[in-house]
């Protein structure tokens, strides 16, 4: 089939097309490289291309019949081993660059035995990654997704003008971000929702050993939103981008919280009950970081617990652009 020229993309279907056909070759791009494992760059952009293809499916089911062998299921169990090593060497990375030399020439030191063992961990995982891209599942995955990308089959659904059917995809998972419980974190609700202002870097602390696992699941949420969101970012203008930038900032900055988080359970791990002996420095700064990410943390909870803001925000989606007025922008993208 003539791939869809996305000038000439009416239809849920044309436009599904397009981003299916965009993140899967990006993860056929990054395949060999990933495989022989010379460059971390290399499997971030593949893990990218597995996490989109997985949202694109998602965000355009209702138009889609694909083969059963290219289903999210069976994408998101490659993204996870994929990501696995990823996260691996995100942590690396943070020890080797960001912490490391920051740290007294005694931390140094015991920081490079929780290095090695993190590379003792990444043989594993890389091991993992080339099982799944060698196993018949990855197979039958890429041959499901080549086969449908030359002879495309869709559901009724995918026929209508994507005008007709744009506002019903993005406000589901919209309303999903929104009515997440973490929004709620470290606030009391009586006639109105009151916060905290003054947090102390302890009390930060204890919250979130307390309930961070609830912030990270707000990131996941995030991240779905966000994906689903640019996915049809060439059909909104300036505002719709300027509420996507907040989603990115807040999967951002929750990450971000995460990872600290992620960093001081590897160190535990590796050096047990001496870990408060052997790197207090490292430790600090991991609190600190945590407390200056709460904060920015809270400044867009503030903002999004606002009623205009979410009013607006939803307002936002429903008013997309005509079709016309999109296929003449050629630079706008799927």
């Amino acid at each position: 089939m003539t791939k869809i020229v996305k000038q000439k993309a009416k239809t849920l279907a044309d436009w599904a097309y397009i981003a299916i056909d965009k993140h899967f070759n990006k993860i056929l791009k990054h395949e060999a490289e990933v495989i022989q494992d010379k460059e971390p760059e290399e499997l971030h952009q593949m893990r990218v291309g597995m996490r989109r293809l997985r949202s694109a499916i998602a965000g355009f089911s209702y138009a889609l019949a694909l083969p059963k062998s290219a289903n999210q299921k069976n994408v998101g169990k490659v993204a996870r081993i994929l990501g696995e090593l990823r996260d691996i060497d995100v942590l690396e990375e943070a020890f080797e660059k960001h912490y490391q030399p920051l740290l007294p020439s005694q931390e140094q030191k015991a920081l490079n035995q929780a290095i090695k063992a993190l590379s003792n961990e990444r043989k594993k995982s890389f091991k993992k990654v080339k099982d799944i891209l060698n196993d018949d599942l990855y197979f039958d995955l890429k041959d499901g997704f080549q086969k449908w990308l030359e002879q495309p089959v869709y559901q009724e659904m995918g026929y209508l003008q994507i005008q007709t059917v744009l506002p019903d995809l993005l406000l589901p998972q919209v309303s999903n971000f929104l009515l997440h419980p973490a929004w709620l974190m470290g606030s009391v609700i009586k006639e109105r929702i009151e916060f905290n202002q003054s947090w102390t870097q302890q009390e930060v602390e204890d919250l979130l050993h307390q309930q961070g696992h609830i912030l990270h699941d707000l990131r996941k949420e995030a991240k779905r939103t966000r994906y689903n969101m640019e996915l049809f970012t060439q059909f909104y203008d300036e505002l719709y981008q300027h509420y996507l930038d907040d989603v990115k900032a807040i999967q951002a900055v929750l990450g971000e919280i995460q990872d600290c988080f992620v960093l001081a359970t590897f160190l535990s791990e590796v050096f047990g009950k001496n870990i408060d002996k052997e790197i207090p420095t490292l430790l600090k700064q991991l609190q600190e970081t945590r407390y200056q990410k709460w904060l920015e943390w809270q400044a867009l909870q503030h903002k999004f617990l606002n009623a205009e803001t979410r009013k607006d925000f939803h307002l936002t989606i429903l008013k997309s652009k005509s079709t016309e007025l999109v296929s003449e922008n050629g630079s706008n993208h799927a």
